[in-house]
């Protein structure tokens, strides 16, 4: 073996007690058709594939004792001033506490379940959520939601380059149109590692001790 090749890979069981699973900005604001510019193909995708396969991956997460944690876009003051630059640029505005803020009903967390809000595309820029997993001792996040050339992309970037395990299961997440969805896809690949829903399912099916309860 030549000194610079090593035997890690991406490609390794799951631990549960290592890993994640993150939930990204699947709350009321992004679902509401009436708050966004027309995205015929983005409400289609979210109804009919990501929100199912959401519900089998938190199940699956859940009973097979992983930490589940989600995040949405949200102030952490009445008036935005704590938002980013470019959340100011924009005009991107969403109420602390309000009901856009929240995740939607579908998929909502559990009672013990972290909800981080979040004023950056990437949730390590704005969010203690690193100090977080790292006290709980997570090495690996499995990476779901809303938007894949977005804030999943910059998360899936961010998180690799901090030393975390990164996956991203390609039919848990969407962006405005499939076009640009494979586009990011392609475009982060190598940051993380690539699943399906059933593949994550089959997965976390296999680790020892799991609750088939999903409690």
């Amino acid at each position: 073996m030549s000194e610079h090749q090593n035997e890690l890979s991406r490609d390794r069981p799951i631990d549960p007690t290592r890993t994640a699973l993150l939930v990204i900005d699947v709350q009321n604001w992004v679902m509401d058709e009436a708050n966004r510019h027309p995205r015929p193909e983005f409400y289609a995708a979210a109804r009919a594939r990501v929100i199912p396969n959401l519900r089998r991956l938190l199940d699956a997460a859940r009973g097979a004792g992983l930490e589940v944690v989600f995040t949405v876009m949200e102030n952490y003051t009445r008036d935005g001033r704590d938002r980013s630059l470019d959340y100011k640029l924009c005009n991107f505005f969403i109420a602390k506490g309000s009901w856009d803020a929240r995740v939607i009903d579908e998929v909502a967390p559990g009672d013990d379940e972290m909800v981080i809000p979040k004023t950056s595309s990437s949730l390590f820029n704005s969010t203690n959520f690193e100090y977080l997993m790292r006290n709980i001792g997570i090495d690996t996040i499995i990476t779901t939601g809303f938007l894949t050339d977005q804030c999943v992309d910059h998360t899936i970037r961010d998180g690799a380059d901090r030393g975390f395990y990164m996956v991203c299961v390609r039919d848990a997440c969407m962006t405005d149109t499939w076009q640009r969805h494979e586009a990011a896809l392609s475009a982060f690949k190598g940051y993380c590692r690539m699943m399906t829903t059933d593949e994550m399912c089959a997965a976390l099916a296999a680790v020892p001790g799991r609750d088939e309860s999903g409690s």
